[in-house]
């Protein structure tokens, strides 16, 4: 698991990525595979999506 840790800790958002979170997203893509995309915690995926107002696909 230690493989997995982000070095970008508390990075600001840069425009590039909130619009490859937005059409990523709408694609459809799972919370997992979104912040591997983005290189970012599954977590700040999550909270920056929700303050944008995006809905992230739940895997049934």
């Amino acid at each position: 698991m230690a493989g997995d840790r982000f070095e970008r800790h508390r990075q600001p958002w840069t425009t590039d990525e909130i619009q490859k979170l937005h059409t990523l997203a709408k694609k459809g893509m799972p919370l997992k595979q979104l912040a591997k995309a983005l290189t970012r915690s599954e977590e700040s995926t999550k909270d920056r999506a929700k303050l944008d107002g995006l809905a992230i696909a739940k895997l049934r």
